[in-house]
C-alpha cells in the first residue's frame, strides 16, 4: 500500500510503539525519514536507528529510549501536512514547550532543528514537533 505522508506514518508508528512500550519499531525507509531520525537521535529522544535492506524499499529499525519506567518522547506532532503546508520566516521559528522540545524544519540548508535554524537565521517548512 502506498503511503501519501511518510513522515506522519513514521510518527504514528513511533507513537504507537511507545504506547505499548516496545523496544524497537520498524518504519518504511526513505531519505527524509532518515534525516528526521538523525535529528531526533541527536537530541536524545531515541537510542539509535538502523537501515535494513531486506526488501525492495528497505526498513528502518528504530530503537526507542526509556528513562526508567517513563518514555523519553512524551509527544510527536505533524505540523506541515500535504494538504496544508506551514512555512515560517527566520524570526517566527516556533519554540516547542519553551525550548524543551524541538521543531524539525526543512530549509534550503537541509533538514535541521529549530535551534540550528535560529543560529543560521533561516526559515522554512515546519515538518513536526517532538517533545
Amino acid at each position: 500500500m502506498a503511503v501519501s505522508d511518510s513522515i506522519a506514518n513514521m510518527l504514528t508508528i513511533i507513537r504507537n510503539g511507545i504506547g505499548v512500550r516496545k523496544d524497537t519499531v520498524d518504519v518504511p525507509a526513505s531519505k527524509l525519514n532518515e534525516q528526521i531520525l538523525e535529528l531526533i537521535k541527536k537530541d536524545g529522544y531515541i537510542e539509535d536507528f538502523r537501515l535494513l535492506n531486506d526488501n525492495k524499499q528497505g526498513v528502518i529499525k528504530i530503537y526507542l529510549k526509556y528513562a526508567g519506567r517513563k518514555n523519553v518522547i512524551s509527544g510527536l506532532k505533524r505540523i506541515s501536512k500535504p494538504g496544508l503546508r506551514v512555512y515560517v520566516k527566520n524570526d517566527e521559528i516556533p519554540r516547542v514547550l519553551s525550548g524543551l522540545g524541538m521543531a524539525v524544519i526543512s530549509t534550503s540548508q537541509g533538514i535541521i532543528d529549530d535551534k540550528d535554524a535560529r543560529k543560521l537565521n533561516i526559515g522554512g517548512e515546519v515538518l513536526c514537533y517532538v517533545w
